[in-house]
């Protein structure tokens, strides 16, 4: 007999069938024992009423691995409408240690670190993996959206040879005797791959050795870049965005409905056309000196209640940050060369995404660099490439554990990680 999921026993209503799991809950009454068996689909309900398997019961530990072997009965009161009565149990391995918390209980009780120091047994809970599957489904759905718009995946270097790409501290490490760095994004290799492919994206992860602390902030995470070429300025990257994450979610939505049903938490809609302020407007709206350099967490959270009073939208586009709080190689505003074609997008009140205009003319970036008083030779692999002729372009990136928390409304991004490392976690 071929084993199925807890999912398909209601397809199976009056046949034998067989399910394994883990041991996810106990329930010894007087006359009838119940065992609830967890696997990747969800929760099947076992009715033990045979005294010789009630005492096999009677010593199985939670998370010990077991088969099943019985008939499915339709039964409204079980998870699924769907119950396995008469059964034969069959232990997969020896009996489980006692994990440190109760998985079955609704929620977690454990404090956080406690659950990030036992992950391999806390992702196990219906909630911790129901936001992985979250985050699963927003990376297929981000790849179908950019495929769908003839966008070729690429994959770059994680470590090298300079730490030039932007003003975030590096990971720096050996490599065969010679300084070498972790990246800390793909930006300069999805820009000289415009070149080659013209639309191209990247999934994958990127360090910052920035000692921040705080629940936002991760040493390393998962960007979701994308880069196109021939634009006519920032909001043409703005529309692929827009349609990116609307694809994000509507792959949440079919992929990990009962995820977010686990959750209680709905996927919010993305609008045709997503609000958007310039950076000056920004600072009127959330109440900040005219010449802030910069939007302050504070600001961030007053600009997304304005987008929801005002427009009914989670999402806002910032858009004109002044050109000294952005990389060198960020395209001007022509009307305005003091403030740049470049924008972020904030979800809920928070900066989810980064992106704009790039420069694209050699000369201009040799200019740039002059600019800011830098000099030419740590970039010359990637300065060179615009000698030979690269279109107007830009693009933008999505940190995914960020963009899963904030879907989900969890406290700590670290809740949406598998296995997080930060400024003090490096295990497990």
């Amino acid at each position: 007999m071929q084993r199925i999921l807890s999912a398909q026993l209601s397809a199976h209503v009056g046949e034998p069938v067989r399910i394994a799991g883990w041991v996810h809950r106990r329930r010894l009454l007087k006359s009838v024992a119940f065992l609830i068996v967890r696997d990747a689909a969800g929760l099947a309900q076992v009715v033990v009423t045979d005294p010789a398997v009630r005492a096999q019961l009677a010593v199985l530990i939670e998370e010990t691995v077991v088969e099943v072997t019985g008939t499915a009965v339709a039964n409204a009161t079980a998870p699924a409408g769907v119950e396995v009565t008469v059964p034969v149990v069959r232990p997969l391995g020896a009996p489980a240690a006692p994990p440190p918390f109760d998985l079955y209980r609704p929620e977690l009780t454990a404090s956080l670190p406690t659950q990030l120091d036992h992950a391999p047994v806390a992702l196990r809970h219906p909630t911790r993996s129901a936001a992985l599957r979250v985050s699963a489904a927003a990376v297929a759905g981000f790849r179908a959206a950019l495929d769908a718009r003839d966008f070729v995946e690429i994959h770059t270097p994680k470590v090298v040879a300079s730490s030039t790409e932007s003003g975030a501290n590096v990971f720096a490490l050996d490599w065969f005797g010679r300084p070498a760095y972790l990246a800390q994004s793909p930006q300069f290799y999805k820009q000289l791959m415009v070149g080659v492919f013209e639309r191209v994206y990247e999934v994958g992860p990127v360090f910052r050795a920035e000692p921040h602390d705080t629940v936002r902030h991760l040493a390393q995470y998962t960007s979701l870049d994308a880069e196109l070429g021939f634009v006519t300025d920032h909001r043409d990257v703005m529309a692929v965005l827009r349609h990116t994450l609307a694809g994000m979610l509507d792959a949440v939505r079919e992929r990990a409905g009962e995820a977010l049903a686990t959750l209680g938490v709905p996927a919010p809609d993305v609008p045709a056309e997503i609000p958007a302020v310039h950076f000056t407007e920004a600072l009127k709206i959330a109440g900040a000196p005219a010449d802030e350099p910069d939007l302050a967490p504070a600001h961030e959270r007053a600009l997304g209640e304005w987008a929801r009073r005002e427009h009914g939208c989670e999402f806002l586009f910032v858009t004109g940050y002044p050109m000294a709080k952005r990389p060198f190689y960020t395209h001007p505003d022509p009307a305005r060369p003091a403030y740049s074609n470049g924008f972020d997008l904030l979800f809920r009140g928070l900066e989810l995404v980064t992106g704009g205009q790039r420069l694209h003319r050699h000369a201009d970036y040799l200019a740039a660099l002059a600019a800011r008083g830098e000099p030419v030779e740590p970039y010359a692999g990637y300065v060179d490439a615009f000698r030979h002729g690269m279109p107007p372009h830009g693009g933008f990136a999505i940190g995914l554990e960020r963009f899963v928390a904030r879907l989900l409304t969890l406290p700590n991004i670290r809740q949406a990680t598998a296995f997080p490392r930060d400024l003090h976690r490096l295990t497990p």
